[in-house]
């Protein structure tokens, strides 16, 4: 008998004002690279507790996700790893200050596509820019279509 398949489940959030999106630059294997915030949910959180939990740790903010953008699956090969990420959406009236909770974290910046674009290949992965693709396409799916039994643990 195989052991059962488990992807690795993770959360990221598009977070947006006026053109602009919150991204963390931050530190993994080592390298400076740039992200949304965005993280793994732990045991005993719902979808969308986990991503109120990695953006509050990753930006010092406290938001409500709006809707989803998307849900992804992808494969980095090379780290044999499978991925499966909800990325929600939060759009704020003000470009908010910042403080990361998180030791991995450098520091949270506003910037446009334009400008994350121009970060090339320190870019965490190519999910950060295809989340961002189908937000700005206009891709929303509201939060009621997750469900889920986990009640505020």
């Amino acid at each position: 008998m195989s052991e059962q398949f488990k992807p690795n489940t993770t959360v990221a959030a598009i977070i947006h004002h006026q053109g602009k999106f919150l991204i963390v630059e931050e530190i993994d294997d080592g390298k400076v690279v740039y992200n949304q915030p965005a993280g793994h949910v732990e045991a005993n959180e719902d979808i969308v507790q986990a991503c109120r939990r990695e953006v509050f740790e990753e930006t010092g903010l406290t938001v409500e996700p709006h809707y989803l953008s998307g849900i992804y699956y992808h494969y980095r090969t090379e780290l044999n790893l499978y991925y499966l990420r909800f990325c929600f959406v939060v759009e704020l009236e003000e470009c908010a200050q910042t403080a990361p909770k998180d030791s991995d974290i450098i520091q949270a910046l506003w910037l446009t596509k334009e400008e994350l674009e121009a970060k090339g290949s320190q870019i965490r992965s190519p999910l950060v820019l295809d989340c961002l693709t189908d937000y700005l396409n206009g891709e929303h799916y509201p939060l009621s279509i997750l469900h889920s039994n986990i009640k505020n643990i």
